[in-house]
């Protein structure tokens, strides 16, 4: 994105709805989709062939899942840069949640509006996660009410009171600026709390950081 235009790549096994989508992409300046792919396998081959920006993969996929192409995005060092969005049919479907554990940025309604779908895509290319405060309560609610995994989720003992603090309120949702106000600091100072838990911890994004949230026991989906 040293241009300024961001670079996507398209995988879905539906040939219609990779048709509408690139339509929609390509007659917007600053995007270029860089390629399509009817399979994980060959998205896999495509994004390590371009190394877009940013990878919109639909969840389910003959040959190689959508998860599986996930995870072995977030594995590969030469691909640090691309930003993986889930696209999926139902705003429900319970592999987004093992989705954003893959390594995702967030996930997109497949029926979601064009302008949504845009901004959407300037937002994750940002660096920021796709994991708007209505969709972070739907997910939880539905996905995460199972007993947290300690036993795979780091410890809680690298961060700070306040670190944890502002991780737990967003993981509930809440925005920088939400959480700003929550808790009488700036939003700069609250997206700096978030920067270092996440560099604490690993997390490649906002999204890993409200999955860690959850598996470790910080917050509950009751509490939520």
């Amino acid at each position: 994105m040293g241009d300024g235009v961001i670079r996507v790549a398209l995988v879905d096994d539906q040939a219609l709805m990779r048709a509408g989508f690139r339509a929609l992409l390509d007659a917007e300046d600053g995007i270029e989709v860089v390629g399509e792919a009817a399979d994980g396998k060959r998205g896999l081959e495509l994004i390590r062939a371009q190394v877009p920006d940013i990878a919109l993969i639909d969840v389910q996929m003959p040959v190689m899942t959508g998860i599986e192409a996930t995870r072995r995005i977030a594995a590969d060092p030469a691909l640090a840069s691309v930003r993986v969005v889930i696209l999926t049919n139902y705003g429900h479907d319970e592999y987004v949640f093992e989705a954003l554990r893959a390594g995702a940025s967030g996930f997109l309604l497949k029926d979601t509006e064009p302008a949504d779908l845009l901004q959407a895509i300037e937002v994750v290319a940002g660096g920021e996660a796709l994991l708007s405060p209505s969709v972070t309560r739907t997910l939880i609610g539905e996905f995460v009410s199972r007993p947290p995994d300690r036993a795979t989720a780091p410890g809680l003992e690298c961060l700070t009171r306040r670190e944890r603090e502002v991780t737990a309120l967003a993981a509930r949702g809440l925005t920088n600026e939400e959480i700003a106000e929550h808790m009488v600091i700036s939003p700069f100072t609250a997206k700096t709390h978030i920067s270092r838990a996440m560099t604490k911890l690993g997390a490649r994004d906002r999204a890993q950081l409200v999955v860690f949230a959850y598996e470790s026991g910080l917050v509950t989906a009751r509490g939520a």
